[in-house]
């Protein structure tokens, strides 16, 4: 009997205040959508950085018979290449060095021209590309080490960090994932005051049936759950829109559309997707059931 009462109160309820009930869905799914959209971009970068800077590598550029650089006198010597050679083999820097590739200036022209459009590899010829030690680094954010080490040094023309290529790149997906958290921030604190709106109205409208259910005797429990529970329905039915345009967003627009136009690097995918959904429902579960509770606790007393 108490059971079908509460289950009658929610029906009231929901058929009562249904635009405001929308409205609640509509903003959580809003809300909701932004989140989990910032954390889906946070693993993304975090991927991203995981498979680049594995294979982030930092160049030492030997100095050419045409190099301006101070430390240039010509092209580099056998004995430069052997001192720089032995210093990256040999402690304390072979601790931050994982591998070490000599690349020829054959060796360079081959890679140009992989980059190169034809019009332009027609006008350079091997002997214009640098020498190279491409090192791999233990840590790549250790860079400094060996850059510090080999910049100026007697046939080093100049030392190249690639990581630095990708920093700017990782920072505006970090700005997107902070705009999307903010924005998504923005709409929770909306859809907690609707939330809040919505209980209180449903509570002035029903004020005389919960007054008569007190006189009777009933819990603050029964009186109470009705309310509580449309909030959580309305919330609930956000979260599963916000899930479902998310695993479409990412089925659709990320695994069969832009991993096939890109494929530099892994993908968030829909299990990352599965993994976030669980979050997005107790959040928004969460939030409103306080709201509904802080609400309760002011406009419900009789």
């Amino acid at each position: 009997m108490r059971f079908q009462f509460i289950l009658s109160e929610i029906a009231i309820g929901l058929r009562r205040n249904l635009s405001m009930t929308v409205s609640v869905v509509l903003v959580t799914f809003v809300s909701l959508t932004f989140v989990g959209a910032g954390a889906l971009l946070q693993q993304q970068v975090s991927a991203m950085k995981g498979t680049w800077y594995d294979s982030v590598r930092i160049s030492i550029f030997l100095c050419t018979q045409d190099s301006q650089s101070a430390s240039c006198s010509g092209a580099a010597t056998e004995a430069n290449k052997d001192a720089i050679a032995t210093a990256l083999e040999t402690p304390p820097l072979s601790d931050y060095v994982s591998e070490v590739r000599f690349e020829s200036q054959d060796e360079a022209f081959e890679e140009f021209q992989t980059f190169a459009d034809d019009g332009l590899s027609a006008y350079v010829t091997p002997d214009q590309l640098p020498e190279s030690f491409r090192v791999g680094l233990v840590d790549p954010e250790r860079f400094q080490v060996i850059q510090e080490s080999f910049s100026g040094s007697p046939g080093v023309e100049e030392v190249v960090d690639q990581g630095e290529v990708l920093e700017p790149f990782f920072a505006v997906l970090n700005a997107l994932t902070a705009v999307s958290l903010v924005l998504a921030g923005v709409m929770l604190v909306a859809a907690v005051l609707l939330i809040g709106t919505t209980i209180r109205l449903a509570a002035f409208n029903r004020r005389r049936e919960t007054g008569i259910m007190r006189l009777v005797g009933a819990s603050s429990v029964v009186l109470q759950l009705p309310f509580l529970l449309e909030g959580v329905i309305a919330v609930s039915l956000g979260a599963a829109l916000a899930s479902a345009a998310l695993l479409l967003a990412v089925q659709y627009g990320v695994t069969e559309w832009l991993a096939l136009q890109v494929t530099s690097f892994d993908y968030v995918s829909t299990t990352d997707v599965w993994v976030t959904v669980p979050f997005l429902f107790l959040g928004g579960v969460l939030l409103a059931a306080v709201a509904s509770l802080v609400s309760l606790s002011r406009y419900l007393k009789v």
